[in-house]
């Protein structure tokens, strides 16, 4: 399985030396290396390993009963396996077993829990949606309930977190659980006993028609269920007369390997080249494009921007390469690592770099990584501040390591996707003001609790399209939001208001919507307004 870790892995203490912990490691897995020696003729090493074990284990041993206080034996094998991946590049990790679900579940594709969306709001669990044919919309949880018990404990007003109410929310398929709700316009709480199931966790977050002819598909990850929801979207869209597309993968951190060679599928002609991994240990590995393709010759733009990485550079770069279609946006992040994930025995697993991947031309967008992981994953605060996510000619490319596509075009590797057309940061979206309000969370409390009180009459609208072309933010609703923030302490004055109130707008209207009509009514009026859309719709009317 070649995957690509979506966050970066988590950082513990050097408890001991490096050396000595790759010797542990080999402790743990003797027999799998064992006999992968003897097989590979390596038999003159065994007496090494053996003696390194020997030495570990008297180490560990001698620590545990003379250390001078008393330590966990298990934490301190665990702190020293994360320390030794830690040692070799960024990517490679350590999941212990009790995050081992956790970490797994945005890649599998599913839960099991009661299916609801949900944010804390005010110290209270609000429901923001339940999820479709899921378990609460089938007891009958509606949008904006506030869930105030769970198994008669109180959850409101108790400085519950995110962690605690999946702790208590999720389990087994078939257990059930019981929770209190208050609703709007119920002087009682109300009780319902749900049986947990599964819940499908979806990669593919938005996709509708931009224009009469040109269609926009959003993937988040990719994910084991990311092709068949592409597939999916891209039939509907085509019902509605899609002869175009636009395919955003801004903020894409990656996924599965294969998930990225089945999209590019999608848009590539039999028998040209993907992506192709190679190792160490790991022979040349090509994938091809095959000949089931449903879009192949219609005009693509792809959207990407430093938070794309990993799986969604290898479709970017498959398209750049291949001269198939246009890459539009910023510099990609630069990972060109392929890891493979291990389990043990106790539950927890690792995932090890194994090879790097090569774009069709021959390139490995790795971008350069040292001993420091925090400056390799702050890197994008380095490039703000150099002016590369602002100006293109700020942008610091490796001009020793240029390729060639088909077609002439110079593309470069060495640290990320570079577009072929560049669109700059929106600086409106940074106005520190505005940042101020998002980061408080008042825009999305504000936006549920206004949805909440006035449920009735958006209900009205009747579906998110009648909703995006007829609701607007009126002065009202404004004085009404900003008077919101002066309760929470938000003071904002009237001159930043007027610099403001334009790249608002769109957002309260986009979290009201979503409210109302989920994901359906977000994308399409927050990318009304987006400088990378507008790009790739201009290019695509040409």
């Amino acid at each position: 399985m070649d995957i690509d870790p979506s966050t970066p892995p988590k950082k513990y203490n050097v408890f001991l030396p490096i050396i000595l912990s790759f010797v542990l490691v080999l402790g743990i897995w003797l027999g799998y290396f064992l006999n992968k020696r003897i097989d590979s003729g390596a038999e003159k090493n065994l007496g090494y390993h053996e003696a390194s074990i020997d030495k570990i284990n008297s180490l560990i041993d001698y620590i545990e009963y003379q250390y001078v206080d008393t330590i966990n034996k298990k934490d301190l094998v665990e702190k020293t396996v994360t320390s030794m991946l830690q040692s070799l590049d960024p990517h490679s990790s350590y999941i212990p077993a009790s995050e081992f679900e956790t970490v797994n579940e945005p890649l599998e594709g599913n839960f099991d829990g009661i299916g609801v969306e949900f944010n804390i709001i005010k110290d209270t669990i609000r429901v923001i949606v339940p999820i479709e044919g899921g378990p609460s919309e089938k007891v009958g949880i509606r949008a904006g309930d506030k869930i105030i018990k769970v198994e008669s404990k109180k959850v409101a007003g108790v400085k519950i977190t995110n962690k605690e109410v999946f702790d208590q929310l999720r389990g087994k398929s078939g257990t059930k659980v019981n929770i209190t709700i208050m609703r709007h316009g119920f002087s009682k709480p109300l009780d319902f006993k749900i049986t947990r199931d599964a819940i499908p966790l979806y990669s593919l977050d938005a996709s509708y028609m931009v224009t009469p002819n040109v269609g926009y598909i959003k993937i988040s990850k990719f994910a084991a269920t990311t092709y068949q929801e592409y597939l999916k979207a891209f039939n509907q869209l085509s019902q509605l007369g899609m002869k175009k597309l636009i395919l955003d993968l801004r903020g894409n951190p990656g996924g599965y390997l294969n998930a990225a060679v089945d999209i590019s599928d999608e848009f590539l002609t039999n028998g040209l080249q993907i992506v192709y991994t190679q190792g160490r240990a790991n022979p040349k590995k090509m994938y091809k494009a095959t000949e089931h393709g449903s879009f192949e010759n219609n005009p693509l733009v792809v959207l990407i921007d430093e938070g794309s990485a990993s799986a969604s550079e290898i479709v970017a770069g498959a398209i750049q390469d291949n001269d198939r279609g246009t890459i539009i946006g910023r510099r990609s992040f630069g990972k060109g690592l392929v890891q493979d994930q291990l389990q043990l025995p106790d539950g927890s697993a690792i995932r090890l770099t194994i090879a790097r991947y090569y774009t069709p031309t021959g390139r490995c967008i790795q971008k350069p990584y040292s001993d420091d992981k925090n400056q390799y994953y702050n890197e994008e605060y380095d490039r703000y501040a150099s002016g590369e996510l602002l100006h293109q000619d700020s942008v610091k490319l490796d001009k020793t390591k240029q390729y060639r596509t088909p077609e002439g075009k110079i593309v470069y590797g060495g640290g990320g996707i570079m577009p072929d057309v560049f669109v700059p940061l929106d600086t409106a979206k940074t106005n520190s003001y505005l940042n101020k309000i998002f980061y408080s969370g008042a825009i999305n409390a504000f936006a549920f609790e206004y949805a909440d009180k006035n449920r009735t009459q958006l209900k009205a609208f009747g579906n998110s399209k009648n909703y995006i072309e007829k609701f607007e933010i009126s002065p009202d609703i404004l004085t009404e939001f900003y008077d919101y923030c002066s309760k929470q302490k938000l003071m904002i004055d009237n001159i930043a208001k007027t610099k403001i109130n334009e790249a608002l707008n769109p957002y309260l209207k986009a979290f009201i919507g979503r409210d109302m009509f989920d994901k359906d009514a977000y994308y399409p009026i927050i990318n009304q307004n987006d400088k990378c859309i507008l790009k790739a719709v201009e290019l695509l009317s040409k």
